[in-house]
Parts: C-alpha cells; structure tokens; sequence
C-alpha cells in the first residue's frame, strides 16, 4: 500500500525508487560480554535492515533491541512497516514524515520509533551509496578524524585495570568505564587504580547505567568531583530529568545523557530542563540519520557538546558534521557481522570516503550468527 502516489514526481527528477526491504534478525556474541549495574549482556540482538532500489543498489543498517526477549517482535514489525517504503521514492526524510504522520494516533515512542530509524538509516545509506558519495559528502560536510573513547563495562578492578592499559597502549587518550557498584568505596577505589594506570593526562568517562536513587547521586557525585572526570554518565532513572537537573545543579563534574532521548523533541526538553550539560543522542531511540541532524541542531543552538551512543560506524559520519562533535563511543556492538568493522587510529576514527555509510554485512557470520 502506498503512503501517497509520488511515482510521477519521482520520474521526472530520476529518484530510484524503494525495491524492497529485507529483516534480518541475528543474536552477535560480545566478547567480553558487556556488564553494567543493571545486569549483564553475554550477545547483542540485532536487525538487520537492507534497503534495495530498483537500480540494485542497497542500503545497510542495523537495530539493537537492549534484549533478545523482543528481538521477534521487532523484527516483526519492521516486516511489516518496510512494506509502506516498496515502490515510493528514495526519499529518507520526506518518507520518515510520511511514516510518522501515517502512526500519529498509534504514537511512535518505544519499538515504533526503533523501527522507523532502522528505516531511515538504511535508506539514507541507500541514497548516499546511489549517489556514489559518502554520508557526511551527501550530508554536505567532509570525512575527518573524530576522537574516540574505548568504552567498557563494569568488569571489576583487575578487569578494568587491563581495559584501561591496552587501551592507552593502543592509542586511545580516552576511556569510558561504568561503575555502581554496591558502596561508593568500591566505584573511588576502581576510580582511582584506572587513573593510576591511565595518568593525568587521559580522559575517564564513568556511567552508572540509571544505578542510583538522586541523594545517593548526589552523595556519591560529591566524592567524584575530585576526581578529574570528563563526565558521569546516566547517574539516575534516564526518564527523571527533574532529578537529573538537580544532580547537576549539585555538582561541578558535567552530567552526560541522551541515549534515551526520543527524537528532537526528547533532546530539546532534556537540554531547556537543564537535565544534562552534555548530549549522547542513540542512533536508533533519536530518530536514525533524519531524528539525528535535528536534535543535533538543537544541540548547536544550546552550544552543548555531542558525543554518540554506539552506532559508530554512521556516527562517524554524522559526528564529522558538527561543530560541537565531542567523542565518538568506540564499542564493536555489531563487529561480528561487518565486513569491515570500525578501527581506530591513534584514539580517532576517520569515516570512510566509500559511498555509503561504513556498514556492510559479513554474510557468513550473519548466517553463522542467525538464531534457528
């Protein structure tokens, strides 16, 4: 079924047209398996999402849905929203307005919007790859080198005092690792041991993963603000901006959220609240590419600085547009399946001057990686 009839537009101006899509869903090992305070994550459920046009050319993405337990159900849907896109014009954003206006009494929040950005990122590496350029090229911007952070989880000290070594040893001059641990002398003692090995002169990042009540945020934050911290990282519930606006008032180290920003919209009230003095837009919870260029302007306008939330290999890409880019999270949640997965180069990474937006499937490992 077609949203609108866009066929003759789309012959005059020589826009491909949406071929068809193809669902893919596969469970990636992460090795080690990602620990946080809120539990532990042995493999990473993704979609695979495929775009083709009806000149050949096809467009990759990929959704991280947190838990297998809905990994069907996304794939499910995606299924059978990506029926809307067959036969309409390679148009990401126009399409994306289309889609969400077609779902404004359902609302789009949660698995929907998850969905659409796999959507809207697969078609926009679509388009880029159609017009023979890469992404942030496409975009109206140039390939440049962004700083990265290697991000870890919460491992223990003996773990994250190894993380922390081979990390500066391979280049990094950052380091992200989470903490939340049962007593505040546990995270000061983790702390202070990675800032031994690290020195003075490395970056650390520390998130809580929503670990702590707000007083306790407060109370522990206290303690941290000596420590020399580039920022802490989700101290409380993600969705408690009121309290995360008083953590922040309360202290002198820079609070980081936005993974958990719905769209612009999420982005602009998290900043006007004051909630976080930094931004960490999620690909897939912000929109894809299309909710990505918004919130991010958001964030120009309010001068704070953006970093990402996985998804590095476009985030490069989008990132190298932006005069308030930060850090670029340097995590391989979908290493496993790539074909050429991200590198780092003395701590940065350089978005590729390939069409596209660097992701392009192992189609061994998919199918070595696909659940039964």
């Amino acid at each position: 079924m077609k949203i609108s009839n866009w066929n003759e537009t789309s012959e005059k101006t020589n826009v491909p047209e949406v071929a068809s899509v193809r669902i893919r869903p596969v469970m990636v090992p992460l090795d080690p398996p990602l620990r946080t305070a809120s539990g532990v994550m042995a493999s990473a459920p993704l979609v695979l999402v495929d775009v083709a046009t009806e000149g050949g050319c096809v467009g990759h993405a990929y959704i991280f849905t947190y838990t297998p337990t809905v990994l069907p159900a996304v794939t499910r849907l995606l299924e059978d929203v990506s029926r809307l896109l067959i036969g309409e014009p390679l148009a990401p954003k126009a399409m994306m307005r289309k889609l969400r206006n077609r779902f404004v009494l359902l609302g789009t929040p949660g698995l929907m919007d998850m969905a659409l950005a796999g959507l809207d990122m697969a078609m926009w590496d679509a388009h880029a790859r159609s017009s023979g350029q890469s992404l942030v090229r496409l975009l109206g911007g140039e390939p440049r080198p962004i700083k990265a952070y290697a991000s870890f989880g919460m491992d223990g000290l003996e773990r994250a005092l190894d993380v922390a070594a081979s990390s500066v040893e391979a280049g990094f001059r950052a380091i992200k690792i989470k903490i939340g641990y049962p007593t505040l002398t546990e995270d000061l003692d983790v702390i202070r041991n990675v800032r031994r090995i690290i020195g003075p002169d490395i970056d650390l990042m520390v998130d809580y993963n929503q670990a702590l009540s707000v007083p306790e945020a407060i109370r522990r934050g206290h303690a941290l603000d000596a420590e020399g911290l580039t920022w802490i990282e989700e101290p409380t519930a993600c969705d408690d901006l009121d309290g995360h606006a008083q953590i922040a008032a309360a202290l002198k180290t820079p609070l980081q959220l936005g993974e958990n920003s719905w769209g612009a919209k999420g982005m602009m009230t998290m900043i006007s609240r004051r909630a976080s003095d930094l931004a960490m837009p999620d690909l897939i919870k912000i929109g894809g590419v299309t909710g990505w260029l918004d919130a991010v302007s958001i964030c120009e306008a309010w001068g704070v600085p953006v970093s990402n939330h996985f998804y590095q290999e476009m985030s490069a890409h989008l990132l190298a547009l932006s005069p308030v880019a930060h850090y670029l999270e340097y995590f391989g949640l979908a290493d496993a399946v790539l074909a050429a997965p991200s590198v780092s180069v003395n701590g940065y990474v350089m978005p590729s001057d390939n069409s596209g937006g660097d992701v392009e499937w192992n189609e061994d490992a998919v199918l070595r990686f696909t659940p039964d």
